[in-house]
């Protein structure tokens, strides 16, 4: 006979591998037998006793041999009885205690069979749920051999239920499951349900799933309750750290799933109020139970406490949600800045924030789109993506903030690239198979808003009494960028009409006076996706009625105004243009529009008939607003009129110079004036699109050469329309001709209008890196080509433009890898250009960093350069460090230039002796060893013996022509080396220096200016590159000023007009080649030139030997070579960041007066310098601090101009958009000695402010000189600084007569209070309160902002934490001294008389953000210096990021847990940044563990003595963040620590005192006490 212990085993093992068992204990086979539905009699025998269990157990124990299989057959017989029984009360009862009692004898091993029995359970749930059938008793089940739960195909008829589950015969309190209270039971259906039995059966199939759906559930409840039992007795024993782990995933799991009985079932059922029943409840009770043991801080199991909002209403639970909600607040506080809700993209710098994305979607960082904003998740975590962007409310906080940000860039005008990496496409454009955008991003609605906000922002400033005139350039701005959004598909053109027509009409009825809307409306019509929703859209006749609702009758008091009369005919040329798109809308026209539409047509025949062509250059008012109109009307005619304005002079023929002989006729366009921006500025984007096409035809396509009025007028066509109308040339013009770069004329124009007309503009289109690229293929297959000198050097100056230009981190390859096809001077140029963007600006990113090593190798194995040690002591540290060991060849150059010095002399005496035959000229070219034609200039240098005279000049020239430019270029780097040796020489011999010197540069000057041989930029760059021979600087400067460079300046100053070229309204007079170019560029050449000139070549090259000079302490030269070309340095189209950055690379180093002549660069009456900046550096006085005032006015400026506006915030009333819209673009009225003067008023097109490109930038930047130009020292700019944000909130309040002022809660008047307990008599004591700051006359402060004095005394720290972060790290270490000293002499953190809970509530008081302690003037000086640092660290590039930790430094020793809370408030906000940052992520985390240690370490004496408990928060987030870094971005339910961090943690925790390791014991890698090492897969052994 079979025991019953052994069928039931059989039912999980299918009989397999089961010892045989002859007899069981009765007791044990009465367990078995209790599942069987067949025991009826009521007179049975009644079982044992409990207390007989042990016994059987042990009688049947030692009838096993092997106990390893007896109890992994015991724990699979019990695991399946848990899952049988578990309805059943009574044969739950008994499993506890069967269990119990197996561990009360140690048999049971908790690390095996717990997992076990969770993942059973799980299985069978899984299976009930596939099957949808309930899970109700035994009979109905099977077990299979994997323990999963297999339910019957038959639901239990109501007969079935009395017999399956009995009255139990043992009740108990803690019943699980009672079947007297099931709710699968008839009567409790009865009761609940007013359904009478005889309609049960009628209800249907639903009804039924329904009752299925409850006993699934019902069954499922007590299963999980009698786990939770289990588990509460396992946990009572010592458990392993993965245990602990798998226990806390499968109750996570359970408790955040516990609404998952509502998935099956409809919308009605789900709409009714639903309360969980008592099945329900009791588990839930239970799982509560074992997730509060897990993470009780005493035994620490498991930690943390942080799962999804989840939770049942049940008031037994409101403990957990309270704590839930507690602790993640703290962690929100711990991750997030303060006022971090106003840090927001200012667009004054090249750092977008972009540092959130590093590590979205696996995208690579070059793809990366910009992180304009974030939204914070609830634990502080920046989060981003379009489904999240898209789930933002309306009128939330976010979506203010996010307004904020658009609203400021459609005010500034970012980049279109911007624009481009931020931008959803509109539902309605969008093709349905394209999955979410990664990164952080902008829905259409808020465009949309934001721009329809814009409108109304430009109406109201349109009709506030000023001139029309005034703010036309904003709206010519504005519709660029319009044009572009709505062609981008960003924006749904008929929402975007239906909501301007109702916010018109919700507001001032009288906003709309002007037909700027009707005109803005007419720049976008022709766009497609506009064209389509006017023909194709259901909406289109409503869409029709509301754009010609638009129409407003002009009542311009100047009618003969040119904007006057556009605007004036512009509801004429939208009407006519709508009646040719539909005919179904053509009877909502309006006719007398349409009438007026004659009027253009008689003015167009009139002024086009005839001979006589109308004269560009001298229209009349009415013409020009008339020929504007017709722009929008007649588009390609006018396009025909302005192309035949440039080619009316005709056509002449270009002679070939003496050195060509050609029978090709070359054929040019003679000059005309350029058409004036004035009149461009007002032609229909339209027409600019045509003209701009047929411009391109024209000049790259066709037979004539263009003239330079053509070139000039395409280069105004796309500066005055940046986001309309740019192309990346290269790339458009051979997609539109795959020849076009073919034609050498072509190639040669496209080059020079991108170096002398466009360079700007590319760096403002974030393009300059892609054009460098490009050029960078051009001049590789050019560099070894023979004789093609003119194009490779234009090429070549062109990308070290463009390499001088880029303000970022960038690489010499687009891809990465592989060598690069830059050239020697490139390289070089590369090298000096990523020391300043470093220095000056720091690396933004941490993946930079990872690419500046293998950017360097790729250079340093090329390039054969050695920077001398003066040279280097300026470079950053990373780059010095990685330079400073290279080995100087220069001393192999030398040697094997002696090597083959008697081959060379030999052949140059044969080649250039003045005699010398002509045909050996080919004969050299064609058998000279490579090796040697490197030494020909060489060579010829020491033929010379100081007489150029000596040496055929003719024969030289010409082999210089036929080399390929790579080997002139050596041929120049070479001679220098040979001849600065040759001179070192003679002095030894004897020789006098200076005749040595004088003898060099008559030399050179016959190189360069007698004959033309050698290219003057290439040798001035060879030259200052040899600085460390003590002679090279000087021949550099004798060279610049020499005579014949000084005439070939002025005679470029003198024929060039202007620097700003789009103004100039004169015909262009084309210099001739050889002229220009010199014969070695010229030779063999015919195509003209345009706006090249040798001069010109200069203008990169002067900027770097200023650098090389006062690298070599030779600031008087610097001087005087300034004095020289400070007024051609004017035409330098970046001289603006030229004195930006050296004003910063050399800070600390410049004399005065050379600070005064750098300055001198600059075109000063159009820098918005503040008022009183002049006498501040001119002062003959000893140096001395300004006034606060300036510094105050300084940061106003930022305020009014860089940083965002404000929409409706949390600070107090933080103002609306009607509240922002008059605040003045820069200080307009007369006020205190430092408001700038020199700024012109309102918005500039970006023709205007080319560099550094946006209006913000420009007003930041101008500061930052500023700053930079201070006669005094960073500690005392610092310390100014620092003392207004301190004190800002009193000094305005003082004196400010803001009627929306709030007054003081806590009564102190005016006067705010450094004490954070608020209402503490204390905090009221003149002794302790911060009185406003003496310097400041903020009289008009508040009235200049437009804010409440509340919100400006925020915005100032915004903008002081702006301001500091662009400035170089001197600074920053003196922000960290000063911070560090302000919180340190806090006088309520050195009272020794206060409390625990005094100080601890003073922290909290004393870290409000100001935004919300603003309102109640109760700001306090630690709360703004963590503001400023927050502010200062969210500007910050990540390389800068690495000397934050000296502010923790000046803080230590922390003594008092109050210190140790501002420490990481300080500090904790940078961790998430540094998510990607490891080394740097590291180095934090230790010091704050550090400081931790300090206060809490084994051998710690603090000032109080504190409860390990009283930091829980601070140990909430160190576990937070640290899976916050290991997950590389929000914490997901995977993510995990690193390894690395988990050693660095628990080498620290060794320090600590026990209870605070207890806390953090799972921060290590110890397997058997950690969780996180325990369930890592790099720290778990491999069990293979």
């Amino acid at each position: 006979m079979t025991h019953p212990m052994e069928d039931s085993c059989r039912g999980i093992d299918g009989g397999e591998n089961v010892a045989s068992i002859d007899s069981a204990p009765w007791s044990f086979q009465w367990l078995v037998n209790k599942t069987q539905k067949h025991v009826t009699a009521l007179n049975r025998e009644l079982p044992p006793g409990n207390e007989r269990f042990l016994l059987d157990f042990e009688q049947l124990q030692s009838r096993f041999s092997d106990q390893e299989q007896l109890r992994a057959v015991t724990e699979s017989v019990l695991i399946s009885l848990v899952i049988q029984c578990s309805s059943h009360a009574p044969r739950a009862e008994f499993l506890l205690f069967a269990l119990r009692s197996l561990c009360s004898i140690g048999y049971i091993q908790w690390d095996t069979f717990l997992p076990s029995l969770l993942s059973s359970v799980s299985s069978a749930e899984l299976s009930s749920g596939q099957g949808s059938q309930p899970v109700t008793s035994v009979s109905s089940t099977t077990v299979s051999q994997s323990g999963m739960l297999t339910t019957s195909g038959t639901v239990p008829n109501s007969s079935n239920f009395q017999s399956l589950n009995p009255t139990s015969p043992m009740p108990s309190v803690n019943g699980i499951g009672s079947p007297a209270q099931s709710a699968a039971e008839p009567s409790s259906l009865a009761t609940l349900s007013p359904v009478k039995s005889s309609d049960f059966t009628g209800i249907g199939q639903q009804s039924r799933t329904r009752l299925n759906m409850s006993t699934r559930d019902n069954a499922i409840s007590s299963l999980r309750q009698l786990c939770c039992k289990i588990v509460l007795t396992g946990l009572q024993s010592d458990l392993k750290p993965v245990t602990h782990a798998d226990i806390f995933n499968h109750m996570l799991n359970w408790f955040i799933n516990w609404d998952q009985r509502q998935q099956g079932t409809d919308e009605f059922d789900r709409a009714k109020s639903w309360k969980p029943d008592k099945a329900l409840v009791e588990w839930l009770h239970s799982c509560l139970d074992v997730i509060w043991l897990l993470v009780e801080d005493d035994k620490c199991r498991v930690p943390g406490l942080q799962f999804k909002e989840n939770i049942p209403d049940d008031e037994a639970l409101f403990t957990l949600i309270l704590e839930i909600h507690r602790r993640r607040d703290m962690m929100a506080m711990h991750m997030q800045m303060l006022d971090q809700h106003l840090h927001c993209p200012t667009f004054g710098t090249q750092r977008l924030l972009s540092q959130a994305t590093t590590n979205i979607a696996g995208e690579a960082v070059t793809n990366m789109r910009y992180s304009p904003i974030t939204y914070p998740s609830v634990l502080g975590e920046p989060l981003h993506g379009e489904d999240l962007a898209s789930s933002i409310q309306r009128g939330s906080l976010d979506w203010e903030r996010a307004l904020r940000c658009i609203r400021h860039a459609l005010r500034n005008t970012p980049s279109p690239d911007w624009w481009k990496r931020v931008l959803l496409v509109a539902p309605c454009h969008r093709v349905h198979a394209e999955g979410p955008t990664s990164g952080a991003v902008f829905t259409s609605e808020m465009i949309c808003e934001a721009t329809i906000d814009r409108i109304v922002e430009l109406l109201k400033l349109t009709n506030s009494g000023n001139t029309l005139k005034r703010y036309i350039l904003e709206w010519l701005v504005f519709s660029d960028i319009f044009f572009f959004l709505m062609k981008s598909g960003c924006i749904d053109f008929v929402e975007f009409v239906d909501k301007l027509v109702s916010r018109l009409a919700e507001g001032d009825q009288h906003i709309l006076r002007t037909n700027h809307v009707t005109w803005l409306l007419a720049q976008i019509i022709r766009v497609e996706l506009v064209m389509a929703a006017l023909n194709t859209d259901s909406r289109k006749v409503e869409t029709t009625r509301k754009i010609l609702s638009f129409h407003k009758e002009d009542r311009s008091s100047d009618p003969n105004n040119p904007q006057s009369i556009l605007l004036d005919f512009i509801s004429s040329c939208q009407n006519l243009r709508i009646w040719s798109l539909n005919i179904s809308t053509r009877e909502y026209l309006n006719n007398e529009q349409l009438q007026k539409g004659k009027q253009i047509d008689e003015w167009w025949r009139q002024v086009s008939k005839g001979e006589r062509m109308m004269d560009y250059m001298n229209l009349d008012d009415r013409s020009i607003g008339m020929f504007w109109v017709v722009s929008y009307t007649m588009a390609q005619p006018a396009c025909e009129t302005v192309m035949t304005w440039l080619t009316s002079a005709g056509v002449t023929e270009l002679l070939p110079g003496p050195n060509l002989q050609s029978n090709e006729r070359l054929m040019v366009m003679r000059e005309v004036n350029p058409v004036p921006i004035s009149l461009l500025s007002g032609f229909s984007i339209n027409l600019c699109l045509k003209l701009a096409f047929q411009m391109e035809d024209s000049m790259f396509l066709g037979q004539v050469v263009p003239n330079i009025a053509m070139v000039e007028t395409y280069a105004r066509l796309l500066l005055i329309a940046p986001h309309s109308l740019f192309r990346s040339h290269l790339s458009h013009l051979t997609q539109r001709n795959p020849s076009t770069l073919s034609k050498p004329g072509a190639s040669l124009l496209v080059l020079k209008i991108l170096n002398y007309r466009l360079l700007s503009l590319y760096r403002y289109q974030g393009k300059s890196k892609n054009l460098m690229y490009d050029v960078t293929k051009i001049i590789a297959t050019l560099k070894g080509k023979r004789g093609d000198h003119r194009i490779f050097r234009l090429a070549e100056n062109l990308c070290m433009n463009l390499i001088l230009s880029l303000r970022d981190f960038f690489i010499v390859k687009k891809d990465g890898k592989g060598p690069t096809e830059f050239t020697e001077t490139l390289y070089r140029i590369t090298i000096v250009t990523l020391a300043i963007v470093i220095k000056t600006r720091g690396i933004a990113e941490a993946e930079h960093l990872l690419y500046l090593q293998t950017m360097l190798e790729q250079i340093l194995v090329t390039s054969q350069h050695t920077w001398s040690e003066k040279t280097l002591r300026y470079f950053p540290s990373i780059l010095r460090e990685a330079l400073i060991g290279r080995m100087d060849k220069r001393g192999l150059s030398i040697q094997a230039w002696q090597q083959a010095e008697t081959t060379v002399i030999n052949q140059c005496t044969q080649l250039l002796s003045p005699s010398a035959d002509p045909t050996y000229v080919m004969t050299y070219i064609s058998h000279s060893f490579p090796q040697h034609r490197q030494y020909l200039c060489a060579g010829a240098w020491i033929l010379m013996h100081g007489h150029p005279e000596n040496i055929n000049s003719a024969n030289l020239g010409r082999v210089l022509r036929e080399f390929s430019p790579e080997e002139v270029t050596a041929n120049i780097y070479t001679m220098v080396d040979v001849f600065l040796h040759h001179i070192l020489l003679e002095v030894q011999h004897g020789h006098l220096l200076q005749d040595l010197l004088l003898k060099a540069c008559a030399n050179l000057a016959f190189f360069v200016w007698t004959h033309e041989l050698l290219p003057l930029d290439i040798l001035l760059l060879a030259l200052i590159d040899r600085d460390d021979d003590p002679h090279a600087l000087r021949i550099v400067i004798n060279l610049l000023e020499r005579q014949e460079l000084q005439q070939r300046i002025k005679f470029y100053l003198t024929n060039r007009g202007r620097p700003e070229h789009w103004l100039f309204s004169g015909t262009f007079k084309r210099v001739e080649l050889q002229k220009a170019l010199g014969t070695h560029l010229s030779w063999k050449e015919r195509y003209p030139t345009f706006f090249d000139d040798i001069a010109t070549r200069l203008l990169p090259v002067i900027p770097l030997i200023i650098y090389r000079l006062i690298e070599n302490d030779a600031a008087d030269a610097a001087d005087r070579v300034l004095q020289f070309y400070s007024t051609f340095l004017h035409y330098h189209p970046l001289n603006f960041t030229f004195v930006r950055d050296i004003l910063a690379y050399f800070y600390g180093h410049l004399p005065g007066k050379l600070v005064l002549r750098i300055l001198n660069v600059l075109d000063v009456k159009k820098i918005p310098f503040s008022e009183s900046f002049p006498q501040h550096i001119n002062s003959s006085s000893a140096a001395m601090c300004p006034p606060l005032d300036y510094f105050a006015t300084l940061l106003l400026g930022l305020v009014n101009n860089v940083i965002p506006p404000l929409n409706n915030s949390k600070c107090g009333t933080m103002g609306d958009a009607s509240n922002n819209i008059m605040r003045a673009p820069q200080n307009n009225s007369p006020t205190s000695q430092s408001g700038p003067t020199n700024a012109s008023e309102g918005q500039k097109a970006f023709y205007q402010i080319q560099d550094p490109g946006t209006h913000t930038q420009l007003i930041l930047e101008t500061a930052i000189i500023e700053i930079l130009s201070l006669p005094v020292s960073a500690s005392q700019i610092v310390s100014s600084l620092v003392q207004i944000v301190v004190h800002i909130q009193p000094t305005l309040i003082q004196s400010s007569h803001d009627p929306h002022a709030a007054p003081s809660s806590v009564g102190q008047g005016s006067v705010l209070p450094t004490c954070p307990s608020g209402g503490s008599t204390d905090s009221l004591s003149a002794s302790r309160s911060a009185p406003s700051v003496s310097g400041i006359n903020p009289s008009n402060f508040v009235s200049q902002s437009g804010y409440t004095c509340q919100q400006l005394s925020c915005l100032l720290i915004q903008a002081c934490g702006l301001l500091l972060a662009q400035l170089p790290p001197e600074f920053h270490v003196q922000l960290y001294i000063e911070a560090s000293r302000i919180i340190k002499e806090s006088w309520w953190l050195t009272d020794g008389k206060r409390s625990l809970g005094e100080l601890d509530s003073a922290v909290g008081y004393a870290l409000l953000d100001p935004t919300w302690a603003a309102p109640d003037n109760t700001s306090t000086a630690i709360g703004n210096i963590v503001a400023l640092l927050h502010s200062f660290f969210s500007n910050l590039p990540h390389e800068w990021l690495e000397g934050t930790h000296l502010i923790i430094k000046h803080l230590r020793p922390v003594t008092s847990v109050a210190v140790l809370r501002i420490a990481f408030r300080i500090m904790g906000p940078l961790l998430p940044r540094l998510a990607n940052a490891h080394a740097l992520f590291n180095k934090s985390l230790s010091l704050l563990l550090n400081i931790m240690v300090d206060v809490f370490g084994k051998n710690a004496q603090p000032s109080t003595p504190v409860e390990a408990s009283e930091i829980a928060d601070l140990i909430d987030f160190l576990h937070h963040v640290v899976h916050y870094e290991g997950q590389g971005g929000p914490v997901q339910a995977t993510s995990r620590p690193r390894p690395e961090v988990l050693a660095l943690c628990g080498r620290a925790l060794e320090n600590l005192r026990p209870d605070v390791q207890h806390l953090l014991s799972h921060l290590k890698t110890d397997l058997n006490s950690s969780i996180y090492a325990a369930t890592h897969p790099k720290l778990v052994p491999n069990p293979a």
